[in-house]
């Protein structure tokens, strides 16, 4: 286990749940966390918290600086309504600071490097899709086709720096991600915060966005947190990429139902709005090698884990200002 470890993104939903999970797991490590406008929150006597914009290759340098491994999970992401108003936003600023990320790693000397990606690399899919069936012929659906180029470019530039320089890079492509520290706010959040900030403030009618039958794999994000401590404990796995996700679909409609159930709450009427922004009709992740070679899988069901970011959220919800 590598005993010096930095978190670009320490303090948003992903980079948090890995900086909890590995304090709180891992007596002795040290942890560098990186924030910028979301000030930290989780207080740990072997987590060291750096405020640092990463556009500069300068400050990235200061992020890697004697840590034996990094955690690439800073990203500027947006829910479905950002995506069809802004389908450009945030592709150039998460190219410069994986970019300057990746080569301070290289300047300053980390061994490992695990870059957080996304399955919106995918093309257009109807059953689960295997890591090797990523088809570069084909574009990204929809209004991902900025945001799926750019991870794809991404990936393509980690196998560029472990070729050219001998970076140790390992890939992972990550399903749809919720629980506690998730963006709530209605301009950014995802779908299953969107649904549960509605339930709990009582929306009737119950307005969701797309039809029932829109499938997704979600993973409850202490899950998330556990493979990339495996991965970091896994030897042999260089320069490998891994879907992260669930391995199961989970329809719109079947979240609603757990999530009106979970809270007690009983709209007069439940309403699909197909005319509100969307992005694909279906993502399904085939996880069978990240069981396979780093003998991780979920351990959360989605009613577990609606569950628990039910019971975040309405602790939090009056000081949460994401």
């Amino acid at each position: 286990m590598n005993s010096r470890i930095f978190v670009a993104g320490g303090t948003g939903m992903a980079g948090s749940s890995i900086v909890k999970h590995l304090a709180n797991k891992r007596e002795g490590i040290k942890i560098r966390a990186g924030y910028l406008n979301s000030s930290p929150f989780f207080k740990h006597r072997q987590v060291e918290y750096i405020k640092c914009d990463l556009n500069s290759l300068d400050n990235c340098r200061k992020m890697a600086g004697g840590c034996d491994a990094g955690i690439l999970a800073a990203a500027s992401t947006a829910g479905a309504y950002a995506i069809n108003n802004n389908p450009w936003g945030g592709v150039n600023e998460n190219l410069l600071m994986n970019a300057n990320l990746m080569e301070a790693c290289r300047l300053e000397g980390v061994r490992r490097v695990i870059l957080v990606g996304s399955a919106v690399v995918y093309q257009e899919h109807h059953s689960f899709i295997r890591e090797e069936e990523l088809d570069l012929n084909r574009d990204p659906p929809g209004v991902y086709f900025g945001v799926g180029w750019m991870r794809r470019y991404l990936e393509k530039m980690a196998r560029f720096w472990h070729d050219k320089f001998g970076l140790e890079v390992v890939v992972i492509r990550l399903a749809n991600i919720y629980g506690p520290c998730a963006k709530f706010d209605p301009g950014f959040s995802n779908f299953i915060p969107a649904i549960i900030r509605k339930a709990v403030e009582g929306m009737d009618p119950f307005e969701v966005w797309g039809g029932p039958e829109v499938t997704r794999d979600v993973l409850y994000v202490d899950d998330f947190a556990r493979a990339i401590a495996m991965i970091l404990e896994s030897p042999g796995i260089n320069c490998e990429i891994f879907n992260i996700g669930s391995g199961t679909k989970t329809t719109v409609g079947e979240v609603v139902e757990l999530v009106l159930k979970l809270t007690g709450f009983c709209p007069g009427q439940v309403v699909y709005n197909r005319d509100k922004p969307t992005t694909m009709g279906l993502r399904a992740l085939d996880c069978s090698k990240a069981k396979r070679l780093l003998g991780w899988e979920p351990l959360y069901t989605a009613e577990q884990g609606i569950k628990e970011t039910i019971k975040w959220w309405t602790e939090n919800k009056n000081t949460w200002k994401k």
